[in-house]
């Protein structure tokens, strides 16, 4: 016969018993909660110090970019007024027409100085440069990469005859000499909707760059998603689908393309920069931007005419263009690693 002691040792014991199977029962679910890929990806990535960095960088740009209005107005200069001949300021160009004072100009006033000959504000023709070539460059890599991933998925999806004319179009294209085209084409593109004798307006130039660049930008996407789809389209869970009765859409949708997006995400990083450096050597060569948009490549024209008797007026434009190029070629190289970590460097 068992003791009334004995049996309250007995529940008691099988209570801690349960309490503490239910207690490590919760832990180890805790500790075995599944993570999606894209919170994998996020957990590489917040551990990369120099990819963080990199964004904090880019986002900076493109925030400075966006707010170049608001900027100005709190600065209270814009790019556009001569300020050489403002009678606020008689003295800021010498008689050369060169900024008075050391290294360009740079004062209280203006922060980075003047534009040599007519006296503009350096700060906020920067502040403008950037938003003209980044949101360009911004719509010509959505539109590239877009155009890229459709015919890349088409091409390498359906194979044969698609595929193939696919193919020779793409190869067509990338015949062109892309640089002399760019400065042979441009004015043609103007010339179809503008009289020779009148200005051309400055969202057409924008429309006809953000053109002639798409048209010639499309084709390194297009290869490397189709390369990607031919690498999937005979993998077991695509044959999976297919037994399935899956229709081909959803089979691209739902299969494929969430196992190429690691390539076109970091392809997409690459081309961004190379676009603003195109957009840029466009307005350097004269075909691009003219006066009196602020753009980026139209100051390194200026700077490159004047800097034996001015060096100091490339020097922002050159370290603003130089940061910004690193920061996103390196933010690149760190999405590519978060998604796949055997390429780490």
């Amino acid at each position: 016969m068992t003791s009334p002691i004995e049996t309250e040792d007995t529940d008691s014991s099988v209570t801690l018993d349960k309490e503490t199977a239910t207690k490590n029962d919760a832990a180890e679910s805790k500790t075995l909660v599944g993570r999606s890929p894209g919170q994998l990806m996020w957990t590489r990535f917040k551990r990369d110090r120099t990819g963080v960095i990199s964004a904090l960088v880019v986002l900076f740009f493109f925030a400075i970019a966006a707010l170049a209005p608001v900027i100005s107005a709190l600065y209270g200069k814009n790019p556009y007024t001569l300020y050489a001949q403002e009678p606020d300021y008689p003295f800021l160009l010498d008689d050369f027409a060169m900024p008075t004072g050391s290294l360009g100009g740079i004062s209280g006033d203006f922060w980075f100085g003047v534009e040599p000959n007519l006296g503009r504000d350096v700060f906020t023709m920067l502040l403008y440069g950037m938003r003209t070539s980044l949101f360009m460059a911004l719509v010509l890599t959505l539109l590239s990469v877009l155009t890229g991933v459709i015919i890349g998925m088409v091409g390498g999806y359906f194979g044969g005859r698609v595929d193939y004319w696919l193919g020779r179009v793409t190869d067509f294209f990338l015949a062109f000499p892309n640089q002399l085209f760019f400065i042979a084409f441009m004015p043609v593109v103007t010339a179809l909707f503008v009289s020779p004798s009148d200005e051309t307006p400055t969202y057409l130039r924008a429309v006809a760059i953000i053109l002639v660049m798409w048209f010639l930008g499309w084709m390194g996407m297009a290869r490397l998603v189709r390369s990607s789809v031919l690498s999937l389209r005979e993998r077991e869970f695509v044959e999976a689908a297919k037994v399935s009765g899956a229709s081909r859409w959803r089979i691209v949708r739902k299969e494929i393309l969430p196992n190429i997006v690691t390539p076109i995400l970091v392809q997409g990083t690459y081309l961004l920069p190379s676009s603003i450096l195109s957009i840029a050597f466009l307005s350097f060569v004269g075909v691009g931007f003219v006066e009196p948009t602020p753009d980026w490549g139209r100051m390194f024209a200026i700077g490159a005419n004047i800097y034996e008797q001015d060096p100091a007026f490339m020097f922002f434009p050159g370290i603003a263009m130089v940061v910004f190029v690193l920061a996103f070629n390196l933010l690149g190289d760190s999405v590519r690693d978060a998604f796949d970590p055997k390429t780490g460097r």
